[in-house]
Order: structure tokens, then sequence, then C-alpha cells
């Protein structure tokens, strides 16, 4: 019995010095002398040992041991406690809080919306396709059969497992399948992201977006489409823009033409933006094929249309001063937080 108690004494020793050191202090104390497997339950596993008549005598001063190691951990606890209580009151409410940063539109995003409403106000619709699109729906559907020559023009991703997927290299695969599950009249605008097979550089990018609107009605003629072009034009860039149409060629539409503005950033008087020539293109136009329309089950003899098609990267660096297209896709919250004002 006598090493026993001088065990006790030791513990008591012990845990006199045990000190609050962190939040689980009180815990571990609890778990080391008070649980289930702690000292205080091996030291009552002894009572075995001890004779009989020494029993009462080793039970009073385990029972008086077992009540001072609890009113320790108590002590520990409200330690604890009250540490906390007077780290929160370390708190000076008065001082001005945390700036929180403020998160943004990418400006890809703000120019397309803008696009987008402008359009919305004259009554297109909204429409969006697939980016992963099969050669039909990209090509085929767009009066552009198998080894055409236009198809050159476009440099373009084929998905290796099975080649007559690709991404999409423009969002008129979003015009082929409103055509097709639609009866005219149809008036959409279609948004998205498009990827041709470029060198990726200043002015070039694997992938960037379009935006393609399409109104296939009964007499839809080329002047409702200049007048369509005429009111984004004006609500985009100003009243004092100066417009031209110049003829080109487009497989999907005929006659073709492109659109020019005058130059935004030296009001037409020549610089290296617009090639010293005052004028920047916008975008490509035309009446819809009549071989688009048969190919999406659309009577060509009843119905007429027109489409057209712009880039959002290049509107966009010309409105924000940007001269580097890949800052678009780096993700640099540096370049990106500019732009949280044009919200």
């Amino acid at each position: 019995m006598s090493d026993v108690l001088q065990k006790i004494q030791s513990l008591k020793k012990e845990i006199e010095l045990f000190e609050f050191a962190n939040d689980q202090s009180a815990e571990e104390f609890r778990i080391k002398y008070l649980g289930t497997k702690g000292i205080v339950k091996e030291l009552m596993s002894e009572m075995k040992n001890i004779p009989v008549e020494q029993k009462k005598e080793f039970g009073q001063i385990l029972n008086e041991f077992k009540q001072f190691t609890e009113s320790k951990y108590e002590s520990l606890k409200q330690s604890s406690g009250s540490e906390k209580i007077s780290s929160h009151d370390q708190i000076d409410y008065t001082l001005p809080g945390d700036e929180m940063p403020l998160g943004s539109r990418h400006p890809i995003s703000l120019m397309q919306n803008s696009i987008l409403t402008i359009f919305q106000r004259l009554g297109f619709a909204v429409a969006e396709g697939p980016e992963i699109e099969d050669d039909w729906h990209n090509f085929t559907a767009l009066n552009l059969p198998e080894h055409h020559p236009a198809r050159d023009m476009q440099d373009t991703f084929y998905v290796q497992q099975n080649p007559d997927w690709l991404l999409r290299t423009h969002t008129s695969n979003t015009q082929i399948r409103e055509m097709q599950k639609n009866k005219p009249p149809i008036r959409v605008i279609c948004p998205g992201r498009v990827y041709r097979n470029e060198t990726i550089s200043a002015r070039s990018h694997c992938f960037f977006h379009q935006v393609e609107g399409l109104y296939i009605d009964e007499k839809v003629s080329f002047a409702d489409l200049k007048q369509t072009l005429y009111f984004f034009a004006k609500e985009m860039y100003g009243k004092d823009v100066k417009i031209r149409f110049r003829p080109s060629y487009f497989p999907f539409t005929e006659p073709s033409a492109e659109m020019d503005i005058s130059c935004t950033l030296c009001a037409g008087a020549g610089c290296t933006v617009c090639k010293r020539t005052g004028w920047l293109e916008i975008l490509g136009c035309g009446m819809v094929h009549p071989n688009v329309l048969q190919n999406c089950g659309i009577d060509s003899e009843k119905y007429t249309g027109f489409a057209f098609g712009m880039g959002v990267e290049r509107p966009a660096l010309l409105k924000y001063g940007i001269n580097d297209i890949r800052l678009f896709s780096e993700n640099d919250v540096r370049f990106l937080k500019q732009f949280t004002s044009a919200i």
C-alpha cells in the first residue's frame, strides 16, 4: 500500500503543476486522469490488492484524490473559458471593418450582354446550342458539303474518337437547330463560345466568342437587314458613327456583305488599329441562302430571311482599350478587377 500512496502523492504534485496551454488542455487532462482508461480508474483497480483491514483507509485516500483531480479539471475548464472571453474582449469594435473585395463581371460578359440587350429590344429571343457539334449542323446544313473549298476558311478541331464530331467553328449551328425545331417566323440571337485552330497571339486565339442573329419570315428583304444593323451600330457605338456595307462571300448567305463602322478610336482619321483606313469591320451578314432553308425543312419559295454574325472580343478590345486578347482568358485578378465599376 505504501507504494500506491507514494504514487498518489507524486501524481498530486504533477496535477498541481499542470497549467492551461490551449483550448484542448482541459480535455487532454480529463482523458489522462479521469477517462475510462485514465489514472484514477487505474488506481481504483489496485483496491483488490489492498489488505482487508486497510481497504477503508485506502478508499478514503483514493476518493480524496479523485475529488482533487476533478476540482483541477473544473478549474482548467473555467480557465479555458475565461481565456476565450479575455481574448474576445480585446477586440476594438470602434476600428473600421476590413474592406470586402467586390467581384465583377468579365469584360466579355459585359460586352455580350450589351449586344444581346440591343437585339432583345428588337424582339430577338436568345437561343443557345452545343459547343461540341456534328459535321452536318456545323457545315453541311450551312451549304458547305464535304470537300467544299470554303471549309478551308476555318481550321477546325475534330474529336479524335469520332471525326464526325468537332468543336463548333461558329454559333451558326444554333441557327440550324432553331430552324429545325421551330416554324417561321423565327427571330433569334445566338451567343456562345467557338473554336478554331489558330495561332494564339495578341490579336487572335484558338477560342473566342460570337453573337449571331437570324430572322426568317415572309417577305424579309435586305433592306430589313440593313435597318436592323443600322439600329444596332447606332445604339452600340453612338449616333455619330458612320456605317458602310461591302460585298463579300459566305456560303450560307446570298447576297453577302461585311459591315464597317468609322473607327471609334481616331474618329475616322486613320490610326494603327484601323490600318490607316478610318474604318473597322465589325460583322458579316447576308440573306439566308435558299439551300440552307431547304436543308432545315423551310419552304424557300415562301420564306426568306437574313443572318449576321460578329465577334465579341474585338468590340470589347475597342471599348475598354485593351491591346492583348489573351488577357481575357488568363484570369488575372489585377486585370479583371478593373471592370468592377462597369457592372
